[in-house]
């Protein structure tokens, strides 16, 4: 499975808004100058996390993004399933039923799930866990020492 390039900007912008504060709203500009994203492909993606809640927007000239609930009520997996969706990463499409290999008499083979569907969804279940048992408070936990500091200073020199 390969996630797109949204859950890595929607999470890093979850982190820094974090770490900014819910002062004031941060502007999609500043979020896309931040991290050198383009700022309309950016917006797109931080919609999507508000229509799940983990952001908040505010309309107009002093408006922007902010965090939709405290870091520790937001998990990995919401920002996943906001960017990406909800779907399985793996689809079973039955190809073992197909062709030569899916002839008649072991059709009572096929009433069960075969064995690669079953292990891809244990596999898949433990990735959801993982992710939704993490959350953005406990990246700011795990950030390196001073990252929170360094992120208001340089943002305290973009708007100043």
């Amino acid at each position: 499975m390969r996630m797109g390039e949204g859950v890595e900007w929607g999470l890093h912008c979850c982190l820094t808004l974090a770490w900014l504060g819910d002062d004031r709203p941060v502007p999609t500009a500043r979020l896309a100058t931040w991290f050198d994203l383009p700022p309309a492909y950016l917006a797109k993606r931080l919609q999507a996390l508000v229509r799940a809640g983990v952001l908040a927007s505010t309309p107009g000239a002093r408006g922007g993004f902010s965090l939709g609930r405290p870091p520790e009520r937001i998990t990995l997996m919401d920002v996943v399933t906001a960017i990406e969706g909800t779907d399985d990463a793996f689809r079973c499409t039955e190809i073992r039923q197909r062709g030569e290999g899916g002839g008649g008499a072991l059709a009572r083979e096929f009433q069960r799930p075969c064995g690669v569907a079953t292990a891809m969804r244990r596999a898949e279940l433990a990735w959801r866990r993982e992710l939704a048992g993490q959350t953005v408070a406990d990246l700011m936990a795990a950030a390196p020492p001073g990252a929170a500091d360094r992120t208001r200073r340089t943002y305290a020199r973009m708007t100043g």
